[in-house]
């Protein structure tokens, strides 16, 4: 048996007595050092230094098939603990033995590590064994060497590259290949005898059984990956032979994705009913419901009256992404319409069809009554009192069919029903007021009409007042132009001077003649006229009384 060089410890045999004391005593030093520190001034950050016993192993002479484990011991002479990430080895007759990475080195301490040789073949092996670490010297190197030695033939060993295959993320119903290498790295012939494939989706080809490989002969074959449903999915190819290794096993995996999917929300789009000239807008959604990105290419929209907004082809949609735009429908006639949105994608369902409808419907008008509440104010009992009121239309003609009022003191009239009031025109009516009795009163009148809604409501208010016990009588001298059809009478409140006029009579008056019993006793009024042709035109004030004092009760 050979002897190994000092600084090496082989597990094949102890070490020397003389070996054992030399490295006893480097570890007293090492215990003597520990509170030391290296180096700097104080609060200066510390660090780590490993060393090595040895930056050589040997390992001599070693038969095929057999192997050779020697130790290098590492030690921190810092003042810092480190950190060993990784040991790397460049070749794989030389490995290291099982050792638990990170291994932490305290300062002054050391560790002890083991490295195999294992030949297979009559030869010379070299190789390195690189330590990274946090110390100060963050990469240190092992240089490894030794012979293989015996006369009979290695046995036949067969190897994977790669040593498993992984296909990832694929959608379903579409195919990858990979090319996996089968080695005889034995010194033996090897006869394979059975290659199998399992797993749903996996398939092998390229490699027959009955096969043979020679010593470090190689032959390539591929597994596919297919998959069929979306979701994870394992497989094996498994290989049967005669080498040292009888069942060789290639692990397989690969996930199913499903494929893009424009899916839209809402299904369609319904617009109900819509004015002609009116715009309804909608919103649409469409999402990428499947497991790969969708490239939209285009997007149309058909119908008349309907229009796009809000989205550009090409537009890519990631999985699970959505995009919304709108849709409006403007109808230019009445009647109904429908139409379409068109995507077009490279996603499982290229052409996707989103329905649209929608009516068209006539313009419909509005009725409007001014004012909205109408006083006429006190009436005496006995007597009544008119007012006037306008009805107006917008948005579209609307035809009058109907007013009433629900008090039977209060009647309409000035309109010969039905009446259609043109857009954007008005028409006048009257209400008169015949108190029963010296109290307030109220009602509600009511036009029905084509116009949304039908029905338009003015409020009725007026107060029936007692007779006075007095009376005015007034008369004038009649106009002298040819086309008078009557007069209006017109009343102020005298204080001082006359105020405000306002026309007591409900009618047009065809005499020069008239009586305003509606005075309150006590009281002192101003009194006009005005003319009134046939074309309805009214004259100036004129035939001005003042100061018609009526006696107190």
């Amino acid at each position: 048996m050979r002897k190994p060089a000092a600084t090496a410890i082989s597990t094949k045999r102890p070490p020397k007595v003389a070996d054992v004391v030399l490295l006893l005593a480097a570890l007293t030093l090492l215990a003597g050092c520990q509170g030391l520190s290296i180096g700097g001034s104080a609060g200066q950050q510390q660090s780590g230094t490993l060393s090595l016993s040895t930056s050589t192993l040997n390992f001599g002479s070693v038969a095929a098939g057999s192997s050779e484990t020697l130790s290098a011991i590492v030690t921190n002479s810092g003042a810092a603990t480190v950190t060993i990430s990784s040991i790397a080895i460049s070749s794989q007759y030389f490995s290291l033995a099982p050792t638990n990475l990170p291994l932490t080195v305290a300062a002054g301490q050391s560790t002890s590590i083991s490295i195999s040789f294992a030949p297979n073949a009559v030869a010379s092996f070299s190789a390195s064994a690189t330590i990274t670490s946090n110390a100060s010297n963050a990469a240190m190197t092992i240089n490894l060497a030794g012979t293989g030695t015996g006369t009979g033939a290695l046995p036949g060993q067969l190897t994977l590259s790669p040593s498993s295959a992984m296909f990832g993320n694929l959608t379903v119903g579409t195919q990858q290949t990979q090319t996996v290498t089968l080695t005889n790295s034995g010194g033996s012939s090897v006869s394979i005898s059975q290659a199998s494939v399992s797993g749903t989706g996996f398939q092998m080809s390229g490699i027959t059984t009955p096969l043979t490989l020679n010593p470090s002969q190689s032959t390539s074959f591929t597994v596919s990956f297919a998959p069929q449903t979306a979701g994870n999915t394992t497989g094996t190819v498994t290989l049967s032979s005669n080498a040292s290794n009888s069942t060789l096993t290639l692990p397989l995996s690969g996930t199913g994705i499903s494929a893009g999917t424009v899916s839209p929300s809402p299904a369609s789009l319904s617009f109900g009913n819509v004015i002609v000239g009116n715009n309804q807008p909608l919103s649409e959604t469409v999402t990428n419901t499947g497991g790969t990105s969708v490239t939209i290419s285009q997007v149309t929209i058909s119908g008349s009256g309907f229009s796009l907004s809000g989205i550009t082809a090409p537009l890519t949609l990631t999985a699970g992404q959505s995009t919304t735009f709108n849709v409006s429908f403007s109808p230019s006639s009445a009647g109904s319409a429908s139409g379409s949105i068109t995507i077009t994608s490279n996603a499982s369902n290229p052409t996707l069809t989103i329905p649209l409808s929608g009516t068209g419907t006539a313009a419909v008008g509005q009725l409007t009554v001014t004012p909205t509440t109408l006083d006429l104010g006190s009436v005496v009992v006995g007597t009544s009192g008119t007012a006037s009121g306008t009805l107006s239309a917008s948005g579209a003609n609307v035809t009058v069919t109907a007013a009433s009022t629900n008090n039977s003191l209060f009647s309409v009239g000035g309109l010969s029903l039905p009446v259609t009031v043109p857009a954007g025109q008005s028409v006048s009516f009257t209400v008169t007021f015949s108190p029963s009795t010296a109290s307030a009163a109220s009602a509600t009148l009511t036009f029905t009409s084509n116009a949304q809604p039908s029905t338009t409501t003015e409020a009725l208010t007026g107060t029936g007042t007692a007779a006075p016990t007095h009376s005015v009588n007034l008369s004038w001298d009649a106009s002298t132009s040819s086309d008078i059809s009557g007069y209006n009478i017109y009343r102020a409140v005298y204080s001082a001077s006359c105020g405000s006029f306002s026309k007591i009579n409900s009618l047009l008056n065809t005499s020069t003649l008239y009586t305003d019993s509606n005075v309150v006793d006590g009281s002192s009024y101003c009194y006009a006229t005005t003319a009134v042709n046939t074309s309805n035109e009214e004259s100036g004030y004129s035939n001005i009384v003042s100061n018609v004092q009526i006696p107190a009760p």
